[in-house]
């Protein structure tokens, strides 16, 4: 027993190797550990971004279908602008920004 008589006191704590035991298991061995935790609240994060995104896309979607529905003039340059629409007597340019600006 003389190898017991070289470790410190405080290793010989039966509470205290428990707790640290237990600390080890739960945040690294269990499956709800700290780091599946962290990538949980990330992926909230995320998805909170998101949500607040796609209700300001729905809330311009909804403006732009009301004008939509009030307008036979909102109809017609909606028609141009997005389907390249043109009346019978008129020519369409389309000009686009060249993607060589770096």
């Amino acid at each position: 027993m003389k190898f017991l008589a070289h470790i410190p006191f405080w290793l010989k704590n039966k509470y205290l190797l428990s707790g640290v035991a237990f600390l080890v298991w739960m945040l690294f061995f269990d499956k709800n550990d700290f780091l599946l935790q962290a990538e949980r609240a990330n992926r909230s994060k995320q998805l909170t971004k998101n949500e607040a995104r796609q209700s300001e896309q729905i809330t311009e979607t909804h403006k732009e279908l009301d004008a939509l529905k009030t307008s036979a003039n909102t109809i017609e340059k909606y028609a141009r602008e997005n389907y390249l629409m043109k009346k019978d007597n008129e020519d369409l340019f389309i000009i686009s920004p060249s993607k060589e600006n770096k």
